[in-house]
Formats: structure tokens, C-alpha cells, sequence
């Protein structure tokens, strides 16, 4: 049971996100005055809400933001000095780590091969929640065991013939899903989705939008997929955005197609609030390939 000194210890990913945001604030991604939106950071780093609302009070503590009665959290005039501020936090479970660790290679932070040391000296965890971190990553194929001692991590899509090899996987099972009997689409789900669509859309900064589009396409594919009812077909679609996450420019789309791949979101969103799945499964394949063409090949 924990003392009421741990109690008070924010979770390690309260931490974790509250130590990536100051790293932003820091490099002047998020100058003085700017609004911190829970909605876009919780959409940007793929979480809930709720560790989001977690890190920004332990950011206000440090006073790197402050917050405004019924407007939220601001971003503040930093001292010439700041830095990065440090917490303690309870030990991260399994899913954190594995979120951690996603996110770490995504941003390259972690090298190609690694050793079970390497990783409980980074990130401080029990043997048993490494073991069971390593064996998720390693059934959804997001890291691999080396022969003899050690991990690493697939170049999964870095060859153009396993981008093909995905291309092809994701037309069949996303337009499949769209036509599953059990399909069920959310209304309130694809109001909100149509929404943050249209408000990306606005975006005038193109860091921000390439930033804002990456999780949202991620949330609209797996919206998607969990309106199938399959859940097959939403294991599929989540873990092929985790490879698309981890791996390489090779696999991003390049800056011109985010307002087309919006507007053919918009279409899609459409068609299934017009119970259209037919149609909706047409838009989808000629999404997919359109944004596979968009890679270079």
C-alpha cells in the first residue's frame, strides 16, 4: 500500500508528459502567451485527457505556465536560465512503458539495438514490467529479439517493398472493416472527429499541422476500425499505426498532402454519417493509395 508521501507522486506518464511539453516550451515551439489546448496535446502526444490536465498543474507549479479562471493554461515569459524542471513520480506500469518507449523511438531517442540493462537503467522499471513490455512489442512485431543477447527494433517500412507489402495489407482490412455486418458508427464520435478536421484544416503553421496531422490520422483510422466491431480489425489498424510511427520519413506523407488528406477524411466522415459504407469503402481505398503515392514510390 502506498505511504501518503508516494500518493502525492504524479504517475510516470504525468511526468513523462509534462517533461515533454516543457522541452517544447523551452525550444520555443510554444512561445509566451500561447494557449495550451488538453484537446491538441492529448491528440498530439495519444493519450486521454486526463494526464494531460496532470502535467500542465505540475508545469504551473514550476511556472512555466500559468493558468487563467475559464480560459486554461498559458504559456509564460521564461527566465534566461530556465530549464527543464525535474519530478519524482511512481513507477511506470507496462502500458506507460510501452507508450514511453514508442514515443522515444519515434523521436530516435532510442538506438537501433538495446539490451534488457540498457533499458531498466533509462527507465528505472521492475524486471517484470520490462518483461511484459518486451513481449507486447515483440508479438506486434514492433521489436525483435537479436540472436544471441538483446533487442532491436525492424526497419519494418523502411523498404519500399514493405510499404507496398502495408499498402495492400491496409486496403484490405480498412475497407473490409467499413462493410463488416456489425459496423456501428458513433455519431457524437464522428461529430467531434469532423470537427478536429476542420479546425486542423485552419492551421496556418505547417510545423503544427504536420505535428496535429500524424495523431489525428492515426484517431481517424482507428475510429474508424472500432466502429467495424471487429476486433481483429482494430488490432490490425492500431498496430500498423504504430509501425508508421516508429518508422522513418519514408513513410510520411509530404507537406502538400495533409489539406487533401483532410478533405478526403471529410469525405469519408460524410459518407458514413450517410450510412454510405459502400461509397465510404471507395473513398478509403483511393485515400490509402493516393497517400501511398505520396510516400515517393
Amino acid at each position: 500500500m502506498l505511504d501518503h508521501a508516494q500518493a502525492l507522486r504524479p504517475t510516470a506518464l504525468q511526468v513523462d508528459l509534462a517533461r515533454r511539453i516543457a522541452r517544447e516550451i523551452l525550444a520555443g515551439a510554444h512561445v509566451a502567451g500561447t494557449h495550451l489546448s488538453e484537446e491538441l496535446l492529448a491528440r498530439q502526444y495519444q493519450v486521454s485527457r486526463t494526464p494531460v490536465r496532470a502535467a500542465l498543474k505540475l508545469l504551473a507549479t514550476q511556472d512555466l505556465i500559468s493558468y487563467r479562471q475559464n480560459s486554461g493554461y498559458f504559456v509564460c515569459e521564461l527566465a534566461e536560465n530556465a530549464q527543464a524542471p525535474e519530478w519524482q513520480s511512481q513507477g511506470l506500469t507496462s502500458d506507460e512503458l510501452y507508450r514511453v518507449m514508442i514515443e522515444d523511438r519515434a523521436n530516435r531517442q532510442l538506438p537501433d539495438s538495446l539490451t534488457d540493462r540498457d533499458l531498466l537503467q533509462r527507465y528505472a522499471v521492475t524486471r517484470s514490467v520490462l518483461a511484459k513490455t518486451l513481449v507486447r512489442l515483440s508479438a506486434e512485431a514492433l521489436i525483435e529479439k537479436r540472436k544471441g543477447h538483446g533487442w532491436r527494433f525492424p526497419n519494418s517500412l523502411e523498404d519500399a517493398q514493405a510499404r507496398a507489402e502495408s499498402f495492400r495489407f491496409r486496403s484490405a482490412v480498412e475497407c473490409a472493416g467499413l462493410l463488416e455486418s456489425d459496423f456501428r458508427a458513433d455519431p457524437a464520435a464522428l461529430a467531434r472527429m469532423r470537427a478536429s478536421h476542420q479546425a486542423l484544416a485552419e492551421e496556418s503553421d505547417p510545423e503544427a499541422m504536420a505535428q496535429g496531422f500524424f495523431a489525428l490520422n492515426a484517431e481517424f483510422h482507428e475510429m474508424l476500425a472500432r466502429f467495424s466491431g471487429n476486433r481483429f480489425v482494430l488490432q490490425t489498424v492500431q498496430q500498423q499505426n504504430q509501425l508508421r510511427r516508429l518508422a522513418t520519413h519514408g513513410t510520411r506523407v509530404q507537406a502538400p498532402r495533409y489539406a487533401a488528406s483532410i478533405q478526403e477524411h471529410l469525405q469519408i466522415i460524410q459518407a458514413v454519417t450517410d450510412n454510405e459504407l459502400e461509397w465510404a469503402a471507395a473513398l478509403m481505398r483511393q485515400h490509402l493509395r493516393l497517400d501511398y503515392k505520396a510516400t515517393g514510390e
